[in-house]
């Protein structure tokens, strides 16, 4: 039975401008045709599929840090939605505490479309983030940026201080309601918290595509650099971080791949693993 691969992208197998080289590209092409090969990454379907237009992919995505599962043709095959009403006092509350407001990101439709809702008041971080997104259609800019029906994530982006001490008064506060995750931001070097679903990451999600393709997490090697992979490496036949990972994440991979992101290390293993 074939083998089953499932990289995070950003630091992992995209390079540092987001670019995919053509190395990276014709390895993962002619991979895809001996083995599974899918993604896990904290970007969404339109995201994640603009950056990756030519390769292949023959698995389910998870996608938005593992609150959606959804096949390359769009099927969805989980979704981990916020409680609105939690999510809202939520949000409400991180204004009060520190006048820091998020960005939303949730669901249109069953076609995946998706909403990117972000604040009129921002953070630094925020700012430089967005300069990424100048043309992206999803875009929505509110005073007052709200849950709705069908949220996938709130995420905060500050300095360090500033969200540790955000992270703890929220959890202090709302308990196991949410999973927080407090991450480095790699392209601006502050710091990131996502709030999502309890069951919202890439350990759950992970999973859930074994049990919609009937294999044993055994059988699955999966690629990381940060801390959202760190669950997922813990249930994965085999984990491998790339170079530049954080120390974290390759405290707990079952090896350390001597390549970087910039170096094309994910593609480099799977030549190595190629009949």
């Amino acid at each position: 039975m074939n083998k089953i691969y499932i990289t995070d992208l950003d630091h992992t197998f995209l390079r540092s401008d987001l670019s995919v080289s053509p190395f990276t590209k014709e390895i993962w092409n002619k991979k895809a045709q001996e083995a599974t090969l899918s993604i896990a990454t904290a970007r969404s379907f339109y995201s994640a599929t603009k950056m990756l237009t030519g390769l292949t992919f023959n698995a389910p995505m998870i996608l938005l840090d593992g609150t959606l599962i959804a096949t390359p043709d769009k099927k969805i095959i989980d979704a981990k939605f916020l409680d609105t009403h939690a999510a809202n006092d939520l949000i409400n509350e991180a204004v009060k505490f520190d006048n820091i407001h998020p960005f939303v990101i949730g669901l249109k439709n069953d076609q995946l479309d998706e909403t990117f809702d972000f604040p009129l008041t921002q953070t630094p971080t925020q700012e430089k983030v967005l300069l990424n997104y100048r043309d992206d259609a999803r875009l929505l800019e509110f005073e007052k940026v709200t849950a709705k029906e069908r949220t996938f994530k709130v995420v905060y982006m500050a300095t360090k201080d500033r969200l540790v001490a955000l992270t703890q008064h929220l959890q202090a506060i709302y308990g196991e309601t949410f999973h927080f995750k407090l991450s480095p931001e790699n392209y601006t070097g502050d710091y990131f918290l996502t709030i999502v679903h309890p069951l919202g990451d890439k350990a759950h999600a992970l999973q859930k595509v074994c049990e919609y393709l009937k294999r044993d997490l055994g059988d699955v090697t999966v690629f990381g650099d940060s801390i959202n992979d760190i669950e997922m490496f813990k249930l994965a036949g085999m984990s491998l971080a790339v170079s530049n990972a954080l120390r974290e994440t390759k405290a707990v991979a079952h090896s350390v791949l001597p390549h970087s992101n910039d170096q094309d290390a994910v593609a480099r293993y799977l030549k190595s693993t190629m009949k």
